[in-house]
């Protein structure tokens, strides 16, 4: 008999990951990943969504080969809507980086206050209510047959069922489009209509539907297999802590953002013009946050390296050599500064280079932590998780412990989870905390803070 297991369809900004999780010991068996690159056009730069389709039926075959798939859950990166008419994509997924400034005053007059959504002012597509603005503005002929507006997650279930549903936790991330303390709607979307546009409201849990009989014949699963309506990536990682332990604690979702969530913490205090915002997790509840670009950042830092030994950290402590924000622009705390060295990089070696990184990465998130009010225990998922550097230093600046997951995969488990339903226990075994950076941090950490702030304090203006 084979063994029963879960797909998990994990879309990530940079890359895509397809994962099959057992159903008893929750442990992921298999995974298959592609680059998730983005088309530039036409009509404008966009997600490849039939490329990843066909990769994602692939390897959902070849999953059902070896093991029998009885539910499948999708969690992917937030910013991201789908227009439909029908059964058809009426314009195609909008890449979140485009620039779309051409709209920028009239939707900035409409957008909505920060004590109403909790959703800072960002560049791009970032604020998922300037897309939907700017596509109707720029497209007005098809934006008006539009009859369902799908969530980025949901997209996906839609293609796996045929049934259109929302869900919270990637309406609440930053779109301008949600209330998190009333738990509807904003006023904005209200206003435009577009909450009458949005598939009607499910929880992450809940079962969506069944595979369509065409799909589960070409997987090779069983038509019965069910799908999940979905949750939105760094709420996945967040979900699997939210019921193993008490709050408050952090947690860093890390990949190409640092997403850094307080549960527990207090949402009056969050800064409108340093990135902070309320994120919704998968139980509804609005969670204080802050983030930046950490893998963004860390690559344009470090270059090609990808480890710092000690003797290059050692050497760029006392040197003081530093990266200030921010690099991302636009995002972060920092996000209206300009990036910049204080010693010319080129004469770096790519070890001292990364030691650069590794610090720089380390006193932003200890940033983000304090601007999201954190307290207690400090969980560090996904690829920083795997960075000694960063994790030593950030042990050596917060005052608190810090707990890596290096062969954990935080949106995988999260997702996974939705399977087994909200009073799901999670398998989660703490490994003990990190242990600090043994050089003297304090100093360095002072003269790095200063510069930073007083940057942001001539440059950093804040938003209208």
């Amino acid at each position: 008999m084979r063994e029963a297991a879960i797909a998990v369809i994990d879309i990530g900004k940079s890359n895509a990951k397809l994962a099959l999780v057992d159903r008893a010991s929750r442990a992921t068996i298999a995974v298959r990943t592609v680059a998730n690159g983005v088309a530039s056009g036409p009509p404008y730069p966009h997600y490849d969504v039939d490329r990843l389709w066909a990769w994602i039926v692939a390897g959902l075959a070849e999953f059902a080969q070896h093991a029998d798939i009885e539910a499948i859950a999708v969690t992917t990166h937030g910013a991201a809507l789908a227009l439909l008419s029908g059964d058809r994509l009426v314009l195609p997924v909008l890449d979140y980086e485009h620039d779309l400034s051409a709209v920028d005053a009239a939707y900035n007059a409409a957008r909505g206050d920060f004590s109403e959504t909790l959703s800072p002012n960002l560049p791009g597509g970032l604020n998922a209510g300037r897309q939907l603005y700017w596509q109707r503005t720029m497209f007005p002929a098809a934006f008006a047959t539009v009859d369902a507006i799908l969530p980025y997650p949901q997209y996906w279930v839609w293609r796996l069922t045929g049934r259109k549903v929302a869900e919270a936790t990637s309406l609440g991330c930053h779109t301008d489009l949600w209330n998190p303390r009333a738990a509807t709607y904003s006023r904005l979307a209200a206003g435009q209509g577009w909450d009458r546009l949005f598939a009607p409201l499910v929880r992450p849990w809940d079962t969506v539907g069944t595979l369509l009989p065409a799909l589960a014949a070409e997987t090779g699963i069983a038509p019965a297999c069910r799908v999940v309506a979905g949750i939105h990536d760094s709420n996945a990682s967040l979900l699997p802590h939210l019921i193993a332990r008490p709050k408050p604690f952090g947690v860093l979702s890390t990949g190409t953002w640092m997403i850094v969530f307080a549960p527990g913490g207090g949402l009056d205090a969050l800064a409108r013009d340093r990135d902070c915002l309320a994120n919704v997790d998968a139980f509804g509840q609005a969670v204080p946050s802050a983030r930046f670009m950490a893998g963004r950042e860390y690559e344009i830092i470090a270059g090609d390296a990808r480890a710092a030994d000690a003797g290059a950290m050692a050497r760029v402590v006392a040197g003081k050599i530093m990266a200030l924000p921010a690099f991302a622009a636009g995002t972060g705390p920092y996000g209206r500064c300009v990036g910049r060295w204080s010693s010319p990089p080129e004469k770096l070696s790519p070890a001292e280079r990364a030691a650069v990184g590794a610090l720089y990465a380390a006193l932003m998130a200890e940033t983000c932590l304090n601007l999201a009010g954190a307290s207690g225990a400090v969980i560090v998922e996904g690829p920083f998780a795997r960075n000694a550097a960063f994790l030593a230093a950030l042990a050596a600046l917060v005052s608190a412990p810090v707990i890596a997951r290096p062969d954990a995969t935080g949106t995988t488990d999260g997702a996974a989870l939705l399977a087994f339903g909200p009073d799901a226990a999670p398998p989660i075994d703490y490994a003990a905390p990190v242990a600090p950076l043994t050089i003297e941090l304090r100093e360095y950490a002072a003269g790095w803070r200063a510069a930073a702030d007083g940057a942001f304090a001539r440059d950093g203006a804040v938003e209208p």
